[in-house]
């Protein structure tokens, strides 16, 4: 999940709220680095309320559904914005289902076969845990 959709899953009255209550209620587990937690508290300190930060970063420590992943490769996929390759190396070094984006910049994922990782969109997602499970 890229910091972007971070801040509108935690939004209280954003329509993709049901992903952040599907994380909370341990239906699907969350990948991150050390790179993607640096970047996830500064995108919530600049674009949130006080204190919504350090809650949610609280929230990733004590869960038993968020994975650390350690990169060991750094696939420089997005050339477009390489700031983003973050998310697209732990969701490889993780073999993550899914990488949930809404940024463009990953659509060049989707038209590489090696290393596979399937780039989908809050839509489809929220779509995916909705027939998993009624929301």
């Amino acid at each position: 999940m890229d910091s972007n959709i971070l801040l509108v899953v935690i939004g209280r009255k954003s329509r993709f709220k049901p992903i952040w209550d599907a994380f909370i209620e341990g239906r699907y587990r969350l990948i991150i680095s050390d790179e993607i937690t640096y970047e996830y508290e500064e995108v919530l300190q600049q674009h949130s309320a006080p204190g919504v930060s350090a809650i949610v970063m609280e929230v990733f420590i004590e869960s038993p559904d968020v994975i650390f992943q350690h990169v060991y490769y750094n696939w420089n996929a997005i050339k477009a914005d390489p700031d983003d390759d973050k998310f697209f190396d732990a969701a490889v070094a993780a073999n993550a289902d899914y990488l949930v984006t809404n940024d463009t910049h990953f659509n060049i994922i989707n038209e590489s076969d090696f290393p596979s990782v399937k780039v989908i969109s809050a839509n489809t997602f929220l779509e995916l845990l909705c027939e998993t499970n009624e929301l």
